[in-house]
């Protein structure tokens, strides 16, 4: 039997810097700014869900209609 690969769908704040290549404090600031997707509750957990994160790095997301700053 072959062994399945799963691809995490939602993740914590230290995995989805760590995706990123930054600091776990500059992803939460990022995201307390608007400029990356707030958390979802899973069961008391925040996790981020990997491909929100994604759109917005390709593109394929909209970008926040109020500005913030980087």
């Amino acid at each position: 039997m072959a062994a399945v690969h799963l691809q995490p769908i939602a993740v914590r704040d230290t995995t989805a810097a760590g995706l990123l290549d930054m600091p776990v404090s500059e992803f939460r600031r990022l995201v307390n700014c608007g400029a990356l997707p707030p958390p979802v509750t899973v069961a008391q957990h925040e996790r981020w869900i990997v491909g929100q994160i994604e759109a917005i790095l390709s593109g394929r997301a909209d970008l926040p209609t109020e500005e913030f700053e980087l």
